[in-house]
């Protein structure tokens, strides 16, 4: 390789890594002791060493920083710039969903730390950072009571857990239809890419008992579908109880055949 290789005048972002931990609606928010932005409120994070990969650099730091043991679900990565001594370079974040474990005990980079509500957030240290907190209120933000409500009204006993409502939103589509601000009808396609195609299967579809038969159903269906579509989706797929006379009548109308199969469950844990 010649000596002056042009690769050594690249803009080469430097790895970074950012924890969004999220407990009842609230994001942790660190108080920043050290520049730059000290003072700020900050999402618990750094730089990846080398030879480390994205995963390891962010269990590393939430230990350096947090003291606590976590388990991660990659979102996506988020470009933005990075400051050192007045100087400043491109860095790409790469930001995990992140559970803790154990009572959170701060290092020195940060002073204090707090539970903010997510919708009342207005900003947050590094323009990376701040994408990040966009994409977090438009994907994260739910009346978690509401949705366990009709979740209750599909199935009784099930149980609707905070962690894995987003991780449902980061592996699927959603769509949600309201009435004067309130939920009352939502449905899920998650895809999935099997040898033969790219599949999706519909969960959850559920209107509310009081906003049957006005045709939400069909709407939030169709919503479903049509993301599907556009992600290049070739089939999807659905089960449904026969007892339940409105549902089966609306897959029906829209076009999709019932499929005789054996349906199997596994119950692992």
């Amino acid at each position: 390789m010649s000596s002056d290789c042009e690769l050594c005048n690249f803009r080469n972002p430097k790895g970074a890594v950012t924890a969004v931990i999220i407990q009842n609606g609230r994001l942790l928010m660190l108080k920043r002791s050290e520049e730059p932005f000290k003072g700020m409120w900050d999402l618990p994070g750094g730089y990846m060493q080398e030879m480390e990969t994205p995963e390891q650099g962010i269990l590393r730091e939430l230990k350096e920083e947090l003291e606590v043991k976590s388990k991660t679900t990659f979102i996506k990565c988020f470009p933005g710039y990075g400051y050192w001594k007045g100087d400043k370079f491109p860095i790409v974040s790469h930001a995990f969903l992140v559970e803790i474990q154990g009572e959170i005990k701060l290092n020195e980079e940060n002073s204090a730390y707090e539970w903010v509500p997510l919708k009342e957030i207005e900003s947050v240290a590094f323009d990376s950072n701040m994408d990040i907190l966009k994409f977090l209120k438009e994907k994260f933000i739910f009346d978690l009571d509401r949705i366990r409500e009709l979740v209750k009204q599909l199935d009784p006993s099930a149980e609707v857990k905070e962690q894995s409502l987003y991780k449902a939103v980061l592996g699927g589509y959603l769509a949600t239809e309201y009435d004067n601000g309130i939920l009352v009808g939502m449905g899920w396609a998650f895809p999935r890419q099997t040898l033969l195609r790219k599949q999706a299967i519909v969960e959850d579809m559920i209107v509310d008992e009081s906003q049957r038969g006005k045709g939400l159903g069909y709407k939030v269906l169709n919503s479903v579908i049509q993301q599907a579509k556009a992600d290049g989706v070739e089939v999807v797929e659905l089960t449904t109880n026969p007892k339940r006379e409105a549902a089966n009548k609306l897959y029906q109308k829209y076009g999709f055949q019932l499929h005789t199969t054996n349906h199997y469950l596994y119950k692992v844990i």
